[in-house]
C-alpha cells in the first residue's frame, strides 16, 4: 500500500531511513560542481544580508528617508532576508556537504515559506508600482493617497495575500501517495518538484499551483504594466524635456527591480511546466537564480540609482571612519 508524505522515504541509493525523512539531491548532472557552485551562492546571500540590512539601517535611522516608496522597499528588503534565510543555509549544505536529508514537516514548511515570500515580493512590486503612478499622475494627492495608514495596510495585505495562497499547498500534498522514488531532485522544497514524485492523482495540486502563479505573476504584472501606461502618457504630456527625463529617473530603479525579480521567475515558471526538453539541471539552475539573484540585486540598484540613499550610505560610512579615527584633544 502506498503511503502518504509524511509516512515515508527513500534514500539515493535506495535505502530506507528514517521514514520522515526526505532528500534533497541537488542539482542533477553537476554533482562535481557542488563546492564551486557554492562559491556564488556565498557571494550572493553575503550582499543580500549586507544590501538589505543597510538599506533598512539608512531608511530606519534617516527621517528624511520616512517617505513611501523607501517604506515599501524596507518592505522588500525584509521580505528578501527571509527568503534569504529560508534557502540559503540548507543550499549551503546541499553544495558543502551533501547534507540533502530534510524531514516531511520542514519540507513542507520550507515550500511554504519560500512560494509565500515570492508572493509577497510580487505584492509589494506592485504596491511599489502605484506610488510612482500616485507620485507622477497626482502628486498634488500623493500625501493624502499614500498616508502611513495605507502604507501599513498594504504591508498586511501583502502577508495575508501570500500566506493564504499559499496555505492550500501544504495540504494539498499532504494528501498525496509517494511509492516511488522519493528523491526531490532540486536545492529546496519548490512545489512542482515534489508533486513530481507522487504516483496518485496530482491534478489538483498542478491545477491549484498554475492558478495561485497566475493570480500573483499574471495580475501583478498586469497592473504594473497598466500603471506604466498611465505613467508614460503623464510624462509624455510635459512640455520640459528635463521634467520628462525626471520623471522617468524616478522610476529607473523600480523598474530595474521589477527585471530583476519578473524576468528569472517566469523563466522558472515556464520551464517547469512547459519546457520537458529543458535538462534538468537548468531548470534547478534557473530557479535556484530566481531565489539568489533578485535579493542580492535589489539593494545594489536602489543604492546606486537612488540619489537619496547613495548620498546617506556615503553618510553613514563616513561618520564610521571618523569615529574610528577620531583622537581625543
Amino acid at each position: 500500500m502506498p503511503r502518504t508524505f509524511v509516512q515515508t522515504m527513500e534514500s539515493p541509493n535506495h535505502t530506507n531511513l528514517d521514514p520522515s525523512v526526505f532528500f534533497l539531491l541537488g542539482i542533477p548532472g553537476l554533482e562535481q560542481f557542488h563546492l564551486w557552485l557554492s562559491l556564488p551562492v556565498c557571494c550572493l546571500s553575503t550582499a543580500t544580508v549586507v544590501g538589505n540590512i543597510t538599506i533598512l539601517v539608512v531608511v530606519a535611522t534617516e527621517p528624511a528617508l520616512h517617505k513611501p516608496v523607501y517604506l515599501f522597499l524596507c518592505m522588500l528588503s525584509t521580505i528578501d532576508l527571509a527568503a534569504s534565510f529560508s534557502t540559503v543555509p540548507k543550499l549551503l549544505a546541499i553544495l558543502w556537504c551533501a547534507a540533502g536529508h530534510i524531514s516531511a514537516s520542514a519540507c513542507l514548511a520550507q515550500m511554504f515559506f519560500i512560494h509565500a515570500f515570492c508572493m509577497m515580493e510580487s505584492t509589494v512590486l506592485l504596491a511599489m508600482s502605484f506610488d510612482r503612478y500616485v507620485a507622477i499622475c497626482h502628486p498634488l494627492r500623493y500625501a493624502t493617497i499614500l498616508t502611513d495608514t495605507i502604507i501599513a495596510r498594504i504591508g498586511v495585505v501583502a502577508m495575508v495575500r501570500g500566506s493564504m495562497l499559499m496555505l492550500p499547498c501544504p495540504f494539498l500534498i499532504g494528501r498525496l501517495s509517494f511509492c516511488q522514488s522519493h528523491v526531490i531532485p532540486h536545492t529546496y522544497c519548490e512545489h512542482m518538484a515534489v508533486v513530481k514524485l507522487a504516483c496518485g492523482d496530482t491534478r489538483p495540486n498542478r491545477v491549484y499551483g498554475l492558478t495561485a502563479a497566475l493570480l500573483v505573476i499574471g495580475v501583478d504584472l498586469f497592473c504594473i504594466g497598466l500603471s506604466y501606461v498611465f505613467i508614460a502618457r503623464a510624462v509624455l504630456r510635459l512640455s520640459s524635456h528635463e521634467a520628462r527625463s525626471k520623471a522617468l529617473g524616478t522610476c529607473g530603479s523600480h523598474v530595474c527591480v521589477i527585471l530583476i525579480s519578473y524576468t528569472p521567475a517566469l523563466f522558472s515558471f515556464f520551464t517547469h511546466r512547459f519546457g520537458h526538453h529543458v535538462p534538468l539541471h537548468i531548470h534547478i539552475l534557473l530557479a535556484n537564480v530566481y531565489l539568489l539573484f533578485p535579493p542580492a540585486l535589489n539593494p545594489i540598484v536602489y543604492g546606486v540609482k537612488t540619489k537619496e540613499i547613495r548620498e546617506r550610505v556615503v553618510r553613514v560610512f563616513q561618520r564610521g571612519q571618523g569615529i574610528g579615527v577620531k583622537v581625543p584633544e
